[in-house]
This record gives C-alpha cells, structure tokens and sequence, in this order.
C-alpha cells in the first residue's frame, strides 16, 4: 500500500478504493479494527481512525453482532423480479444475513497464509452444509474471536462466516458454551508443552507458565474464558495441570499442596492475561493506545487527583524517581519468580530441596 499521507489516511484510501471499485459492496463486512492492525502492522488506535474516518463519510455503519459493513442496502440476487422481492422480504433478509465476508485480504496476507487454511473457507462457503465440520467451525470462531474479540462471537456469526445457515452448526456443535470449551482446548492445543519434562521443579514450572503467557497473548479472549472454580474438561488444558503436579512430585508436599500451588500459578498468569482483552477493548473503545492513555491521564489528572504529596507521599516519591515498568510483560516476569520463590520456601519446609529457588528468579 503506497502513497502519501498518515497510516491512517493510506489505509482509509484503499478501502474507499475498494468500495467505490464495488470490490467490497453493500452490506459487506470491511476489516475489523483488529483485523487492520494485523495486515497493515498499525496500532489499534490507527486502525480506530481509519473505521471512523470511513463513518463519517458515510461509506460504513455498524451493524450490532456483526461488526461494520459497507453503508447502504446489499444487492438483491440476480434472476429475480421485484414482484418476487416484494413477496418475500423475510426471506431476502435471511440471505443477507448470511452473507459471507467480502472483503479481500492484501496480497501478500493470502500468499503468506498455509493452502489448508486459505482454501478451507472458501471450500465450506461452496460446498455449503455438505462440508461443514466441526473442526472448521470452531477453526472459525478462534478466528472471530482473534481478529474481534469475544463480544463479536456468536453462532450466528459464526455461521454467516461458514456461508450456512445457524440451526446447522447445531448439528455438529451443541451450543456455544460447547463451542468455547473446544476453542479453548484448540488454543491450548497449538503450543504443547515441551518434551521431555525438565528434571528442575522451578524449570518446570516456569516452562509451564511461560506457554500459557504465550498462549494468551495469542489469544487475548482465552483469558476470561477461564474457571478455577468450575473448570471445563478441555484435555489439552487439562495437561498444563498435569504437567505441574508432575515436576512437583517427590519433593515433599501433599497432594493438596501440588495441585494448589499449580492452580495458583495458573490462575496468576491467567489473571493477568486478562488485560489483554481488556486493552485490545479499550483502545478500540478509546482510540487511544495505553500509552496515550497515560499521557492524557498525566496532563490532565495528575496534578488535580496525585500530587499532594501530604496524602500520597509513595506516589510522590515514585515520580520523582526513575521511570517504573508496570507493563504487563514486566508484572509477569515480577510476579512468577516471586510466587515460585514462595513454592521453593514450601519445598524446603517439607524437606524436599529449594530446587534453583533463585536460579531463573530473574529470567
């Protein structure tokens, strides 16, 4: 994509191109914020402009549950007399709403993309029901959810997406409490646990909650799909669990105090992986990075609500000093080696051996 002008304002032009050139035609789904951000490498905060510049002159509008489409009425088909039209509006109404999305991918997104994964959609949109599966449904919803996040999914979405109507997903998925646990089990799936199993307990766990971090940022939704209270039977999440209490195994603690010091170094690095999908929200929401966020907050508040110093003597001292990293990478690193400290302690309470209780502590 050439030409002058900010990010924002190159992007807007090609997809104006597209619409007036009739590429992406009424009705049609244009990329997501997310989806820009991914093919054109911008921020979400550029690709909020380029959504909103688009809005406001008229060539999109939202459609709620199914994301911005290209203003204006879709085509009726071809063939059909507007007597016919007219007779059946319900009908004409149930087609659009399964329309699948038009909207073209840059050159190099399709060349870079496997065969398997570019042609399994346009196969499933032709062959219709014949060729829906399981597995390309849930493939789908990952999809959605990466590209929009969770709020977006439906199984009407999902089935817009497959070109099919909604009742036949049912048919191969019972509903979408049971389509989250098998993209959960999908997500988890993608990036098993190394083999074999490091000897050092504190490697262990540490390689453990490093691919869960990974798998999370891959996919900012997983997070809040998560249940410590009320797990769902996902095997290849269940392995995470698995693995844990297995490097903990022989070194002295109970049953109880293997299977509660896995759970809570999961349910850290999942709590924090929350924020995830919680910026991606409210940088779409706001337009603004958490950066700018910050920036704003600091010119506009900071003086106002933090700098007495009298009543927040520790903020004061802290602005002070050097610059802090409280970003999310550097509350992960911070929070596993302390918690990993604290199993050590345990470890060497109940006789078993600190194991490297400050080996990686600073990884």
């Amino acid at each position: 994509m050439a030409g002058s002008g900010s990010p924002s304002e190159r992007i807007a032009a090609e997809l104006r191109r597209r619409i007036v050139a009739g590429e992406l035609t009424p009705g049609a789904r244009v990329p997501s914020t997310r989806r820009i951000t991914r093919e054109w490498g911008v921020a979400m905060a550029t690709a909020t402009k380029v959504l909103n510049r688009l809005r406001d002159e008229g060539l999109v509008r939202a459609v709620p549950g199914v994301g911005t489409v290209v203003a204006g009425e879709p085509a009726p088909a071809a063939g059909r007399s507007r007597e016919s039209r007219r007779v059946s509006p319900r009908a004409s109404q149930r087609t659009a709403e399964r329309m699948p999305e038009q909207a073209p991918e840059p050159a190099s997104r399709r060349e870079a993309r496997p065969e398997a994964e570019s042609t399994g959609v346009r196969r499933v949109r032709a062959g219709g029901e014949r060729d829906l599966t399981r597995e390309r449904i849930v493939a789908t919803a990952v999809r959605v959810a990466d590209q929009e996040g969770l709020a977006a999914l439906s199984m009407r979405r999902v089935a817009t997406d497959l070109g099919v109507a909604t009742m036949s997903l049912y048919r191969h998925v019972p509903g979408k409490d049971d389509l989250l646990r098998l993209m959960m089990d999908v997500a988890f799936g993608e990036q098993p646990l190394p083999e074999p199993p490091a000897s050092d307990w504190r490697e262990g766990l540490e390689t453990v909650a490093r691919v869960q971090w990974r798998i999370y940022r891959r996919h900012p939704w997983l997070a809040s799909t998560m249940s410590f209270t009320r797990p769902v039977l996902a095997p290849d999440a269940a392995l995470h669990t698995e693995r844990s209490i297995a490097v903990l195994a022989g070194r002295g603690l109970s049953w109880e105090e293997m299977a509660q010091a896995s759970v809570a170094l999961a349910a850290f690095v999942c709590g924090l992986a929350v924020h995830f999908e919680r910026e991606a929200q409210a940088e779409q929401d706001s337009g603004l990075s958490a950066e700018e966020w910050m920036d704003r907050v600091e010119g506009e508040d900071h003086e106002r609500l933090m700098a007495d110093p009298e009543r927040f003597p520790m903020f004061d001292a802290l602005n002070r000093g050097p610059e802090i990293d409280l970003g999310l990478e550097a509350l992960f690193e911070f929070g596993m080696a302390r918690m990993l400290d604290g199993i050590g302690l345990l470890i060497e309470q109940r006789g078993g051996g600190g194991g490297g209780l400050a080996g990686s502590a600073n990884k």
